[in-house]
């Protein structure tokens, strides 16, 4: 901490050109204070009489914005001061001033300030020069604070425009993912009703139906989901990962066969059990199962890979497929984010599998991690605490 305890030093600072002898009077009229840490010497709208010159400490200068936050403007330590227009004018402070260590200061009353003027004229002409420099000072702290604040300003509309336009594309997005099972399973549902269908017909068309309204019910426990895991938070039991993976390839086995990829498992050691909640697990993990089947190429390999740390169990989601663009990449967890196109090829989904999948793993005091590189696929990398 840097000390200047001896006021003739500081006073010359504070009231540039007066003679030592001015010095010396305003050293009669003034008084050496010790404060400790915490203690606010200036209070922000309030009128006050009395200018500081710290000869020891550190203090803060702080701002209230927009009536609620409290911004650092400046740092003060020895050999600076402050209150000087206390000295010359009632007006209410425009800042809050507050020592963050024990402190000593020089204080100047109005009341000593005038007996010093009535000695030493020239002082006033000292003050106001510093004044006017101080005035300066502020009029560019001034000027950097309202660039801040437009940049924030611009930051949060930025934000905003794209929230908007992320809640606009999931509003197509979801009318398009419940229109097509909807207009399917309609359709079905129509031809059977009027008797056109039997036998192997009727059969395969009750399958088609039965099919989609899987995927809508589907679709509205994932939004469900997503918005109940923000409030809930559940009680943890051990959970196997490898059956509960297992057990996630057969619920996928039909779309891994549609697309051609073959999943493989491949773990040589036994893999202890994790705390976990297994439904949000299953639904987190079937999340990146899922996007590495869809996007995989077709007749390609997907591979499920556990590994054991010493207190942590790790399984990683590898597809050889189209990897992610490096510039879409920060934003593959945000809600409502999707690929549409790659390619020639459309994609189909709402872009919340990731987001609920980073919800869980986060929940669950995890990790999430993901290396892509375009063209050769990409690995998801889940670590969890084992149980003790």
């Amino acid at each position: 901490m840097t000390t200047i305890r001896t006021p003739a030093r500081i006073i010359p600072r504070a009231f540039p050109g007066i003679k030592p002898e001015e010095v010396q009077e305003i050293i009669i009229n003034s008084q050496i204070k010790s404060y400790p840490t915490g203690t606010v010497l200036c209070k922000e709208d309030e009128i006050e009489h009395t200018f500081y010159m710290i000869l020891e400490g550190e203090f803060e200068v702080t701002k209230t914005i927009n009536n609620a936050d409290k911004r650092l403007l400046i740092t003060l330590r020895a050999g600076d001061f402050f209150g000087e227009m206390a000295l010359i004018h009632n007006a209410p402070r425009a800042a809050t001033v507050s020592s963050t260590t024990p402190c000593v200061v020089l204080e100047l009353d109005k009341q000593g300030f005038d007996r010093v003027l009535k000695h030493s004229p020239s002082v006033s002409t000292a003050m106001i020069s510093e004044i006017s420099n101080r005035l300066r000072q502020n009029d560019q702290l001034a000027i950097e604070d309202l660039r801040l604040r437009a940049s924030e300003l611009a930051n949060a509309y930025q934000k905003l425009a794209e929230q908007d336009l992320a809640r606009n594309e999931f509003l197509t997005s979801i009318a398009h993912e419940l229109r097509t099972p909807l207009m399917a399973a309609s359709g079905y549902l129509h031809t059977i009703k009027q008797g056109k269908l039997s036998g192997d017909q009727l059969q395969s068309a009750i399958d088609v139906v039965s099919r989609n309204v899987d995927q809508i019910v589907n679709l509205t426990n994932d939004l469900l989901f997503l918005q109940e895991q923000e409030l809930v938070l559940r009680d943890f039991q051990p959970v196997d990962l490898i059956n509960l993976v297992t057990k996630i390839i057969e619920k996928l086995a039909n779309k891994a066969k549609v697309r051609g990829v073959t999943i493989k498992i491949r773990s040589g050691i036994k893999i202890p059990t994790i705390p976990g909640d297994e439904t949000s697990l299953e639904r987190a993990i079937t999340g990146l199962l899922d996007n590495a089947i869809k996007f995989s190429r077709p007749n390609g390999i997907v591979e499920i890979r556990f590994f054991e740390q010493p207190n942590h169990v790790t399984l990683s989601v590898v597809d050889y497929g189209i990897g992610i663009d490096p510039q879409i990449r920060p934003r593959i967890f945000d809600r409502f984010f999707h690929l549409e196109k790659s390619d020639e090829e459309l994609y189909s989904g709402l872009g919340i599998g990731l987001s609920i999948t980073r919800q869980v793993i986060k929940q669950h005091r995890g990790t999430l991690e993901v290396d892509s590189q375009p063209g050769s696929g990409s690995t998801f990398t889940i670590s969890l605490l084992k149980w003790h």
